[in-house]
């Protein structure tokens, strides 16, 4: 599952251009006639390689009674298929010398085995026989509502401020799909019956709903005709796939909550209404959590944590979706430390953004920290696949792998005052106090 904590902490890079260009990513793009999107990347400097699909589904494609399906099916799709065993898609792997793994979010489920490159023949088998053959079966599904029953409690319920996620979307998304997170509820998978899990597995696992994108040691001919044997022949989907379309306005009003956990130390967790990922605004909210808390010597740390010893924790962070975003701060307090004390706080270093320019040296710095992070995330062969297959799936280019540092490359400081006028103001946010169990203030109580 996606996590929600996103940091930015690369150190600065000493070098006189902070975007310069980065080696160069090269790829080959092709859709086969069932719809399949296909990327591939040739890298022979290792001997392995990295097998993944994207499937265009997250929880924002659920229905409102059955949220959870994208998930779910994460876990469920490990079950097996008509020619592999239950419990047996991991060993295939595992036996290979390999590793594989899933996620998913609002937007989308990703699927990827990291192979030694003489399976790679392995790998594409095995996500050719997840997106056709997919046992969906009472057995299965009912052994996997446990594991995610588990995971709920494991990763949600007994973490502390890990509730965190879902009440902040229900009130921040109050109007939109995104309203609730990729766990989902546990009560509307339970209410669902089997037909309905062969029915979004008929929906949304389809080759046109799909990009296969590889990435590392392989001969890109002899790959393409495994492709072509193992995918070709899944029909594409005929069902309409829900893209649900909303306008994504400013909150219009701030929405205060306190929130009761099993924690120690109170939190205050702040999200602020913003565009959507992809937007020329985005890519300013990117370089705003990075200067806000990038790092050991960012805004919020030195103010917050080391000189008002107020946290013992404070960042930002961009929770940005295809069709809507939000802008994070979050605080956890230190000893003694009220809430209220710490909300100030913290808004005095939003507040900042509003009324002078980011320094030129702060500037180059952050320039500096965004490139250090850009080259990081396309580091392995799996990093490289990834945002090759999200590249394409949300913006329609998967070139960005080469280009979107240029975006970076645009936003200018006042542009950096001007998205903070105009999204971070009280009228559009969600505060939440999170508040030991039994620590609420009664009501008319400050």
């Amino acid at each position: 599952m996606r996590k929600w904590l996103l940091v930015f902490s690369a150190g600065t890079l000493l070098c006189s251009n902070a975007f310069a260009q980065a080696r160069k990513i090269n790829f080959e793009k092709y859709t086969l006639p069932n719809g399949l999107k296909v990327i591939l990347h040739q890298d022979r400097t290792a001997p392995v390689v990295a097998v993944t699909v994207l499937y265009h589904v997250g929880s924002k494609n659920e229905d409102t009674a059955r949220t959870g399906f994208a998930h779910f099916f994460e876990h469920l799709l490990f079950e097996g298929s008509e020619n592999i065993k239950r419990g047996e898609f991991m060993k295939y792997v595992n036996d290979a010398g390999g590793s594989l793994n899933a996620n998913t979010s609002q937007d989308r489920t990703f699927y990827y085995e990291l192979l030694p490159s003489n399976q790679l023949k392995l790998g594409l088998w095995l996500e050719s026989e997840r997106m056709l053959h997919a046992k969906i079966e009472e057995i299965g599904v009912s052994t996997q509502r446990e594991v995610v029953k588990e995971e709920k409690r494991m990763r949600i319920d007994n973490q502390p401020y890990a509730s965190f996620q879902t009440e902040m979307l229900k009130r921040a998304h109050h109007d939109n799909p995104y309203r609730w997170a990729p766990i989902g509820s546990m009560e509307h998978l339970n209410a669902a019956q089997l037909p309905e899990f062969i029915d979004f597995y008929k929906t949304f696992y389809v080759p046109n709903n799909a990009v296969l994108s590889i990435a590392g040691d392989f001969d890109v001919a002899e790959t393409k005709k495994w492709i072509n044997d193992y995918f070709a022949a899944i029909p594409r989907g005929t069902r309409p796939i829900p893209r649900p379309q909303f306008e994504n306005n400013l909150l219009g009003k701030e929405v205060r909550d306190v929130v009761e956990d099993n924690i120690q130390l109170p939190a205050v967790f702040q999200a602020y209404r913003a565009p959507k990922q992809g937007s020329d605004e985005y890519y300013a909210f990117n370089m705003l959590s990075t200067l806000l808390s990038g790092g050991a010597s960012s805004r919020m740390n030195k103010s917050i944590v080391d000189e008002k010893q107020l946290a013992v924790q404070a960042l930002a962070f961009p929770f940005f979706n295809e069709s809507a975003g939000l802008f994070i701060t979050v605080g956890i307090a230190n000893m003694g430390v009220k809430p209220d004390t710490l909300e100030q706080a913290m808004d005095v270093e939003v507040n900042k953004l509003k009324t002078a320019l980011v320094s030129e040296r702060e500037f180059q710095k952050v320039k500096n920290q965004i490139q250090t992070q850009f080259v990081s995330s396309n580091a392995s062969m799996a990093g490289i696949a990834e945002s090759l297959a999200n590249y394409e799936v949300y913006f329609g280019d998967a070139d960005l792998i080469n280009t979107e540092i240029a975006r970076y490359e645009k936003v200018t400081r006042q542009d950096l005052m001007n998205v903070a006028k105009k999204y971070l103001n009280k009228d559009n946010r969600v505060v939440l106090h999170y508040v030991p169990k039994g620590k609420a203030p009664a009501a008319g109580q400050p």
